[in-house]
């Protein structure tokens, strides 16, 4: 994967389909961490795992002795200990923003994600799909207000968006390109950069080819 660049002390475990492993891929991605990438079958998890992580599951981040097993603090931890670029603003007002825009962007976004992908009942998958649907297309100006979410730097906060609207299609919503039109270019520029692409799992790939 193009994230490893030398040998590392931290080895990433990551599943290639979900969006929390690959949000913190594109942190490793932005930072240029020389990281192992080991794409691991969420079905068949290597055995070392369950040695480093108490809940045995995916995305874990290894740095040396430190293991780290929550995707938001596993971006937090990247940030501060690769400094540059910064993608958490300066100032603790600000910071606190971010930190609560992530926490928002779960509760209403990233939790329908989930239900759609792991929902047994086919009414249950279709309500979460077109609440989230709705969701997007009402806070669409948002988008255009700025070049990232809420600020004119990419920060962690659109490492956490990138992902969902990468599965968009894979989660069968469709977005109104008349009433989208700030989203879409958005998710354009999130897509079109470097990290973005290079953070890409071979299964993340063929999801929009």
């Amino acid at each position: 994967m193009g994230v490893v660049a030398k040998r590392s002390s931290m080895t990433f475990y990551s599943d290639g389909n979900d969006h929390y492993s690959h949000r913190v891929r594109i942190v490793l991605a932005e930072k240029g961490v020389a990281v192992e990438i080991n794409d691991c079958d969420p079905n068949n998890l290597p055995e070392d795992l369950a040695s480093l992580n108490p809940y045995n599951n995916l995305p874990t981040l290894l740095d040396r002795e430190l293991v780290l097993y929550e995707p938001n603090v596993m971006m937090e931890y990247l940030d501060e200990r690769f400094p540059h670029p910064p993608l958490l603003p300066v100032y603790p007002v600000a910071r606190a923003e971010s930190r609560l825009y992530m926490y928002r962007i779960q509760r209403d976004w990233c939790s329908l994600a989930d239900v759609i992908l792991t929902a047994e009942d086919a009414d249950e998958a279709d309500e979460a799909r077109k609440a989230l649907r709705d969701s997007l297309v009402a806070v669409s100006p948002i988008f255009g207000e700025k070049d990232y979410f809420m600020s004119e730097e990419f920060t962690l906060v659109d490492c956490c968006i990138a992902p969902l609207l990468w599965r968009l299609e894979i989660l069968g919503v469709e977005l109104p390109e008349a009433q989208c039109k700030d989203l879409i270019k958005y998710m354009n520029r999130l897509f079109e950069r470097e990290a973005f692409q290079i953070s890409l799992s071979e299964e993340e790939r063929e999801m929009r080819d």
